[in-house]
C-alpha cells in the first residue's frame, strides 16, 4: 500500500472514496478531476482491489492508493499514516462506510451530501452496481462475483 506522490495536488484534503460512492458519480473521471484542483491525494478504496483496478481503468480514474489484498480498514489507516494532508475526508454510502471512517480517523461524508457540495452529479438510482440499497458489503459483492461469472460464461 501507498500513495503516489509523484503529481499530489496541493490541497489540505486526503479524499477517499468508497468503491460505492464513486461507482454513484454519474462522471467518476469528471468528479475525481475536479477534486485534484483542492484536494493533495484523491482514490478509491475497497476490500476488492481487483474491482477498484478495473472500475478506475473503466472510468479513466486515476487512484492515488495503491492497493493490495488489504482491506478497506487497512488500507485507510495507511493512507491516514501516509499522507501529510491534515485533513482526511471518507466518502461513502453506508453505515459500515460511516463506521470505518470513524474507527480509522476520518471525517465521513455521504456521497450525496459531497455531490451536493462539490455540484458533481450522482447517476440514476439504479444505474449503480452495488444493490439498490447501496450495500457493498459481503453478500453484495458475491453476487456481483457470481453475476460476473455467469456473464463471462454467456
Amino acid at each position: 500500500m501507498g500513495i503516489d506522490a509523484t503529481d499530489p495536488g496541493d490541497g489540505d484534503v486526503t479524499l477517499v472514496f468508497s468503491l460505492g460512492a464513486a461507482r454513484s458519480l454519474a462522471d467518476p473521471a469528471a468528479a475525481f478531476a475536479d477534486a485534484r484542483r483542492w484536494s493533495r491525494h484523491v482514490g478509491i478504496v475497497a476490500n476488492e482491489a481487483e474491482q477498484v483496478a478495473a472500475f478506475a481503468r473503466d472510468h479513466g480514474v486515476d487512484n492515488d492508493y495503491e492497493l493490495t489484498n488489504w482491506d478497506k480498514w487497512g488500507t485507510l489507516a495507511d493512507v491516514r499514516d501516509e499522507s501529510a494532508a491534515p485533513r482526511r475526508v471518507f466518502v461513502g454510502t453506508t453505515r459500515a462506510d460511516e463506521r470505518v471512517a470513524t474507527e480509522t480517523g476520518y471525517e465521513f461524508l455521504r456521497v450525496d451530501e459531497a455531490a451536493e457540495k462539490a455540484g458533481w452529479e450522482l447517476s440514476e438510482p439504479g444505474a449503480r452496481e452495488p444493490d439498490a440499497d447501496g450495500d457493498d458489503g459481503p453478500l453484495a459483492r458475491l453476487r456481483r462475483t457470481v453475476r460476473d461469472a455467469l456473464s463471462r460464461l454467456r
